[in-house]
């Protein structure tokens, strides 16, 4: 089978780092935990485990020991516990991620109602939520009708948000009706990238896969925005997922994948579709 590659796929430079951190910090140290599955990767979650990484949810689980602070980052009361137990810290939060965080703190303090626009339970806004004072966060428009009209709002975003919802959300919040409206982009540029890519990709395949972690948000953006320009869209977090029915009387495939998923597994999926006879 002929078999594309999106131009730009595959692991980011923050989910990179969050990795080569936590390997080095098993080296060095007895004992480490990950506040939260270092990145939404079950096969890579499970590899660091084999060597050693615990993942838990809360701070009050770990007694000793240090504490990997994951890519999506760690809210205020969270590093203040960490402190507190007198607990070990390797901070591998996403420098992005950082950024957002510090923006909501600069927006609070110069006196706006801090709003993030993203999805509520996603850990990297809850954690810039627990940064500042304050931050609410819209995820749909009808969320708008919880804020006063008279608020000055600061607006920030998800980082792996797409450029059209940010663009329809903030559209949406200038017909509100509010006093001041400030907004700092905080999207991600290799996010935007690799949805670029990837929707130039799917418009010239016939049947097109977007590989990661089911539970990683920017990948489901991923497949979000292809399905809607390639109905023959599958998310899958490796080939072992793969019903080879699928492939029936397609000749040519696309292949993307999220920035959490390691090459390895973009490689072997590669690999197994270009042996599949294209067409049969």
């Amino acid at each position: 089978m002929n078999v594309r590659v999106a131009e730009k796929c595959g692991f980011c430079p923050g989910v990179r780092n969050a990795i080569n951190l936590a390997k080095k910090t098993l080296e060095k140290a007895d004992v480490v935990y990950s506040l939260g599955p270092i990145i939404h990767n079950e096969d890579v979650v499970r590899q660091l485990a084999q060597s050693g990484l615990h993942t838990v949810s809360r701070i009050d689980e770990v007694d000793q020991g240090t504490v990997l602070i994951r890519s999506h980052g760690a809210t205020s009361a969270e590093l203040e516990e960490i402190q507190k137990k007198g607990l070990n810290v390797v901070d591998a939060t996403c420098v992005l991620v950082k950024r957002v965080q510090k923006i909501a703190r600069l927006l609070h303090d110069e006196g706006y109602h801090v709003i993030i626009i993203g999805d509520k339970n996603h850990p990297e806004v809850k954690a810039v939520v627990g940064s500042a004072s304050g931050v609410d966060v819209v995820g749909v428009e009808a969320d708008l009708s919880k804020l006063s009209k008279r608020k000055k709002l600061g607006i920030i975003c998800q980082t792996t948000q797409s450029p059209d919802y940010f663009a329809q959300m903030l559209a949406a919040i200038a017909r509100g009706g509010f006093e001041e409206i400030k907004v700092i982009n905080t999207l991600c540029r290799e996010t935007m990238q690799r949805q670029e890519a990837a929707v130039k990709l799917c418009r010239q395949v016939d049947i097109m896969f977007v590989l990661g972690g089911l539970h990683s948000a920017n990948t489901r953006k991923l497949a979000e925005l292809c399905n809607k320009h390639n109905s023959q869209t599958f998310h899958l977090q490796n080939w072992q997922e793969l019903d080879t029915t699928l492939l029936a009387g397609k000749q040519t495939a696309g292949v993307t994948a999220g920035a959490s998923t390691p090459d390895e597994v973009i490689n072997a999926f590669v690999r197994n579709l270009q042996a599949y006879p294209a067409g049969s």
